[in-house]
């Protein structure tokens, strides 16, 4: 783990800052419920893609895998961390987990998410990771 002296400034690790906290990342655990199109691996990564451009990430490797009978895991390697999908169509649910760190917006993912898997039916929960405990 390199740590940087006390002097650089912290925009050089690209941290997150939001308000007076600043941490690693905002990790954002997505849980889809009711979605459609849950094993179009080319739909998944469409939508990856097009949240990786709205949050503001740099998408570096995109890669999907289709199972059989059914269900498709994907991954986003982004600059800023990544995003990354579990489906089971079956049951009409999708995992999505986004990491990300920097100047990006993570949240600006979500509408992307509802509207390429055709539900309102989200969940969503918010990690600070790397915040000082307290």
């Amino acid at each position: 783990m390199t740590h940087l002296p006390p002097n650089d400034p912290p925009q050089a690790t690209h941290l997150t800052h939001k308000g007076a906290e600043t941490y690693a990342g905002t990790h954002l655990i997505i849980d889809i419920h009711e979605g459609r199109n849950l094993d179009d691996p080319e739909i998944i990564e469409q939508a990856m893609r097009d949240a990786t451009q709205a949050t503001g990430a740099t998408l570096l490797h995109l890669h999907s895998h289709r199972f059989s009978p059914q269900g498709v895991t994907g991954i986003a390697v982004l600059a800023e961390s990544h995003i990354a999908c579990h489906t089971w169509p079956e049951i009409g649910y999708g995992a999505f987990d986004i990491f990300m760190c920097g100047n990006t917006d993570p949240h600006a993912a979500i509408p992307i998410l509802k509207a390429a898997f055709e539900t309102e039916a989200i969940t969503i929960r918010e990690l600070h990771r790397g915040a000082a405990p307290g």
